[in-house]
């Protein structure tokens, strides 16, 4: 038996160290294998080494600390994964891995081994340490996967920001008609809010779209939502909501938009269906993120917003 699980543990450890290097260089096929290598990890190598290593020890009063110490495992490295994959919640998965075997683990790993008079105190110390050791190395991956999934949203922002300066350049077909008006009285709030929230974070909006890399705190969530309540929206991002939802409605019923109209929602990835208790759709809670995020939003909206007028039916 205890020749399999060395031979599991070989494997997987093969797998998982396979998958960290797919992952390292972006190569394809790293994220069925790390995904692969954690589950095993998880639902079949910790099981067989703990129950094996009960079964040899034979002593029944430890018997909760070996489930206690599954159940760890099984939390921790689910939280990691969850992290390194950008699965939904991940956040939340990790804020519970992170003090989990403090809360958990360590009460009860030093009532069981405080009964046993022969136990050493040195591997008390050395699980102690092994915590510690968890700890950095969780803390240190949640900052990697951030700041990693931060500098490609500024690849992102670059993107948007040329886009949308080409865009503006080309000639503008509708002028004065009602949707064109639309578009730049949301394309004047979006502005807006990209000042208030720079400003707040001492940047102009020019000094962000040349460098948005410059930003200091690129991560804090609900920043932006903050800044527009402290200037007077008291749902903040509901104006940008309300003047997306009105240009919608104003497509549908202007002939040469219908077909446009239709297709927005899928062009700027909205979703015009609101659940009955939510009072926010998805362009209000956009500003619910991280700051970076918020104002990349922003630029996106504005990119598009100039794509539609440069390729609008001319009005009779």
């Amino acid at each position: 038996m205890k020749q399999k699980i060395y031979i599991l543990g070989l494997i997987t450890t093969m797998i998982l160290s396979t998958g960290i290097i797919l992952k390292v260089n972006h190569w394809a096929g790293a994220g069925i294998l790390m995904a692969a290598g954690f589950l095993i990890l998880v639902l079949i190598f910790f099981p067989a080494a703990l129950i094996n290593n009960y079964k040899a020890e034979g002593n029944t009063q430890n018997r909760l600390l070996y489930i206690v110490t599954y159940i760890t495992c099984f939390v921790v490295f689910t939280g990691m994964l969850f992290k390194i994959q950008h699965w939904p919640n991940a956040g939340i998965a990790l804020l519970i891995a992170l003090p989990f075997p403090y809360i958990v683990f360590l009460p009860v790993f030093l009532v069981v081994t405080s009964k046993n008079k022969n136990f050493n105190i040195y591997n008390t110390i050395f699980v102690l340490l092994l915590l510690a050791l968890n700890s950095v190395f969780s803390a240190l991956l949640s900052l990697n996967v951030s700041k990693e999934t931060i500098d490609d949203s500024y690849n992102l922002s670059w993107n948007y920001n040329k886009l949308e300066a080409s865009a503006a350049q080309l000639p503008i077909i509708v002028n004065g008609s009602a949707v064109d008006m639309k578009i730049d009285e949301i394309i004047k709030i979006s502005n807006n809010y990209q000042d208030l929230i720079l400003k707040h974070e001492g940047m102009t909006r020019e000094q962000w779209k040349k460098n948005p890399g410059n930003l200091v705190r690129p991560d804090n969530v609900n920043t932006a939502a903050s800044i527009l309540a402290d200037n007077g929206e008291m749902t903040p991002g509901m104006k940008l909501d309300k003047a997306i939802t009105e240009l919608i409605d104003l497509m549908k019923q202007t002939k040469g938009f219908e077909d446009a109209a239709k297709a927005l929602p899928s062009i700027m990835d909205l979703n015009e269906e609101k659940e009955k208790d939510d009072a926010l759709n998805f362009y209000s809670r956009n500003i619910f993120v991280p700051l970076s995020w918020a104002l990349i939003y922003l630029d996106g909206l504005e990119a598009n917003l100039y794509m539609i007028k440069a390729s609008a039916p001319a009005v009779n």
